[in-house]
């Protein structure tokens, strides 16, 4: 390669990300209650080819290996808690068994030189709490901030960085506006409170936990997509919807204490007292989660009368269907400083699904995956040349995982997971490669020398 050496700071974070349900399995061990995703998986036509994330990665029953594994390549690693296994009713009695995992699991990191990133949510709510209606019942506000001081409580003493909700746009609307993922509904009357409330958890929690501990390190992650028409003719009001569905009716809240203009009329029977007020909040870091640009088109068939279209037919995808197009990623990083700021930025996921197998020679070879992870970096380091705050980037995924409704058909990890023989980890090209980069701390170096051999 002729071009420039890309260098980040010393003091840059890198690491890899996992989420509870994804990876864990141990669905029913040691006192563990159901959250939504069993339900949703085990309900026929939800999942694809019927998978669950019974025994996912088997991840409980193979810690120390993955551990040993994540020592290899990075000094940061972010997790998720299963609020199901603390809390198995979702508050009230809690599950000692579940919080000696989460001590095994975070006194494991730290004896191995790696700093815990804890995510207090990643989707998977008790199905108790769901039954009593889940975020769309206000009530969820104090079930969260119960939650919250128990994982502080207990973890705390350790766990210096918090991450307190993941993805809210994923989990309000495709959770409860296109009914997609778990808890499965359609419903706008579902969707405004939950999103609401949400980003009212969000600003609460940081408070609290700040105010417990000053020196905690405390933010969320959020999707952050450059939405565009499907067709050149897409009207704004489409274009606009989508886009407040994505990023606006949650970066919007918390960096302005308003919701956007197309919305922002429907969310008002939701909104009461000092609820805005609340929501605003200028927390440590955002993380932000980037994959892929996403088209709108207008469909009255779905609530809010939009939809996500089809990609471009040139665009090359990766296995999942969604684009490359690490110019998007970087324009999504400099209108994200345009909009709101020049606040610390976090990737806490970015990553490619391509469907990699172990070839003959043992090892499992996965150079697109690389190529992505390149170019997408690439794309990182140019938005902070041109004055964004990035502060680190977590590579999603670290295993081969539980890919929500797809199931087990798409293969987002640095490292393989073979379900069917008693889930063999293989550590990926791109394992090694990233590793190098974290060590190195130099890009173009060590592709340069993963190119060479």
């Amino acid at each position: 390669m002729s071009q420039d050496k890309i260098i980040f700071p010393d003091n840059f974070i890198w690491g890899t990300a996992t989420a509870s349900y994804q990876i864990e399995g141990a669905a029913h061990t040691d006192g563990r209650g159901p959250s939504i995703w069993d339900t949703f998986s085990h309900t026929p036509g939800k999942v694809l080819n019927g998978d669950t994330g019974d025994v996912a990665c088997d991840h409980y029953n193979r810690l120390n290996e993955d551990l040993d594994l994540l020592k290899a390549i990075v000094p940061n690693y972010r997790f998720s808690v299963s609020w199901s296994r603390v809390l198995p009713e979702g508050r009230g009695q809690i599950n000692e068994k579940g919080i000696a995992f989460y001590d095994r699991l975070i006194d494991g990191l730290l004896a191995r030189g790696i700093a815990p990133w804890t995510t207090m949510f990643h989707w998977d709510l008790p199905q108790a709490l769901q039954d009593k209606g889940g975020f769309s019942n206000r009530d969820i506000l104090g079930w969260f901030d119960d939650y919250a001081e128990l994982l502080v409580r207990r973890f705390g003493d350790r766990v210096n960085n918090w991450i307190t909700f993941n993805e809210p746009s994923v989990y309000a609307w495709i959770g409860h506006s296109i009914g997609v993922h778990a808890p499965g509904l359609r419903d706008e009357k579902a969707y405004l409170p939950c999103a609401h409330h949400i980003n009212m958890v969000i600003g609460r929690t940081y408070r609290a936990l700040k105010s417990e501990k000053s020196t905690l390190n405390v933010g969320s992650s959020y999707t952050l997509m450059t939405i565009r028409g499907e067709k050149p003719d897409t009207d704004r009001k489409t274009v606009g919807t989508m886009d407040a569905l994505w990023n606006g009716n949650h970066f919007d809240p918390l960096m302005k204490g308003y919701y956007p203009a197309v919305m922002a009329e429907q969310f008002e029977p939701y909104i009461k007292g000092n609820d805005m007020q609340v929501a605003r909040n200028k927390m440590d870091f955002v993380g932000v989660q980037h994959y892929t640009p996403f088209e709108a088109k207008r469909d009255t068939s779905y609530p809010f009368n939009v939809i996500w279209g089809d990609k471009p037919a040139h665009t090359q995808k990766t296995d999942i269907g969604w684009s490359i197009e690490p110019d998007g990623f970087y324009e999504c990083l400099t209108n994200f400083k345009k909009l709101y700021g020049n606040v610390p930025l976090l990737v806490t996921e970015n990553g490619c699904a391509w469907f990699d197998e172990v070839a003959g020679d043992g090892a499992c070879h996965d150079p697109k995956r690389i190529d992505y992870l390149h170019n997408y970096i690439s794309a990182m380091h140019r938005a902070m040349k041109d004055g964004v705050n990035m502060i680190g980037y977590f590579v999603w995924s670290f295993l081969d995982n539980f890919e929500w409704a797809e199931g087990y058909s798409q293969r987002f990890g640095i490292t393989h997971v073979d379900y069917k023989n008693n889930c063999k980890r293989t550590p990926k090209d791109s394992y090694y490669w990233y590793g190098d980069v974290v060590r190195a701390n130099s890009l173009v170096a060590e592709r340069d020398k993963k190119d060479a051999a």
